[in-house]
C-alpha cells in the first residue's frame, strides 16, 4: 500500500493488492458473508461439542436402561451380580464420619452395606488388631453390642502370647526395635450375597501385604490375596458386623517385580495413609 503526500492527506491515492483466495485483507471492510464464515464455524464447533456432551452423559449411564435387573451396588437382592455395574463404583458418598479411626455411619442401603463390610475388613486384617488395647476398641466399634464382647474374648484367645510370639511380636502386638510389622489391606470389590432392610451379607475381596519389615527379619513382608465374608446387622442407624470369616483367593498369577528392601516398607507403611473405602 502507498501514501500520497504526507500520508495524511485528503488526496492520499490508496493502492490495493488482492490477497490470494482464502486469505483476508486487514484493511479492508468485511461485508455480510465474510463476516458469516466465522459465525458457520462457530455454529459448527458448538454442535461438536454439544454431541459429545450428550455422548457423555450417555455413557456415564452405564447402561442403566438395559434392564437387567441388577443394582447400582453390582447385585440384587438374590445375589446376582450384574456385569455392566459389578465394578463401577455407586458414586455415593461413603460415610458421615469416623469413630476411632474407622469409617462410621454408612447409607441405609446396599452400597451402604458393601462400603461397611470393606472398611471393616481393613480394620479386622490390620496391625492394629494384634494390639490387645487396640483390638478391644475395634471389636468394640465395628460389632454390635449384642456380639461384641464374645467375639473379643475368642480374638484374645486366637491372638494370644504364643501366636504373638510365633510372628515376631511381644504380648502388646509390638515389633522389637528396629523393625515394623506389617499388616495392611486393600479391598479389591465387593458383593452382596444376601440383603435386606435389617441385615446384609457382603464377600470383600482383598490384596494385602503382611510380615516384619527390618534387617534380619525371618518373616519378610509378603502379599496376599483374599476373601473376607461379613455378615452385617443395620443397628441403631449404621450397619454393624456379626460375624466375619475368610479364605484365600482368588489370586492372580504373581510378577517377577524386584521385592523392596525392608527399609523401603517400612518407610512406605509410615508415609502412606490409608482410605475410606465406598461401593
Amino acid at each position: 500500500m502507498s501514501l500520497g503526500g504526507d500520508g495524511y492527506g485528503g488526496d492520499a491515492q490508496v493502492t490495493r493488492t488482492r490477497l490470494p483466495e482464502g486469505e483476508i485483507d486487514p484493511y479492508a471492510a468485511q461485508g455480510r458473508r465474510g463476516a458469516a464464515r466465522p459465525k458457520r464455524s462457530l455454529v459448527m464447533v458448538v454442535g461438536v461439542v454439544v454431541l459429545l456432551l450428550a455422548a457423555i452423559a450417555f455413557a456415564n449411564r452405564g447402561g442403566s436402561s438395559s434392564g437387567s435387573g441388577s443394582s447400582a451396588g453390582g447385585s440384587s437382592k438374590s445375589g446376582k451380580t450384574g456385569s455392566s455395574s459389578a465394578t463401577a463404583p455407586s458414586g455415593v458418598k461413603p460415610v458421615e464420619g469416623k469413630n476411632g479411626g474407622i469409617p462410621s455411619g454408612f447409607a441405609h442401603t446396599e452400597q451402604g452395606a458393601q462400603s461397611a463390610a470393606s472398611n471393616y475388613a481393613v480394620a479386622l486384617v490390620s496391625a492394629d488388631i494384634l494390639q490387645p488395647e487396640r483390638r478391644h476398641e475395634i471389636v468394640q466399634q465395628v460389632f454390635s453390642a449384642d456380639v461384641a464382647d464374645d467375639l473379643q474374648k475368642k480374638l484374645d484367645g486366637a491372638y494370644s502370647k504364643d501366636f504373638l510370639s510365633k510372628v515376631g511380636l511381644n504380648e502388646n502386638g509390638e515389633a522389637p526395635r528396629g523393625m515394623t510389622y506389617v499388616s495392611r489391606t486393600a479391598p479389591v470389590g465387593a458383593k452382596t450375597t444376601e440383603y435386606s432392610e435389617s441385615s446384609a451379607s457382603v464377600d470383600v475381596w482383598c490384596t494385602g501385604v503382611f510380615g516384619m519389615a527390618g534387617t534380619g527379619s525371618t518373616k519378610p513382608v509378603t502379599n496376599d490375596w483374599f476373601t473376607m465374608s461379613i455378615k452385617l446387622r443395620w443397628v441403631d442407624g449404621d450397619w454393624k458386623a456379626q460375624a466375619f470369616s475368610q479364605k484365600n483367593g482368588p489370586a492372580p498369577v504373581s510378577t517377577d517385580q524386584t521385592a523392596s528392601s525392608a527399609d523401603e516398607i517400612s518407610k512406605a507403611v509410615q508415609q502412606y495413609g490409608g482410605f475410606t473405602y465406598a461401593r
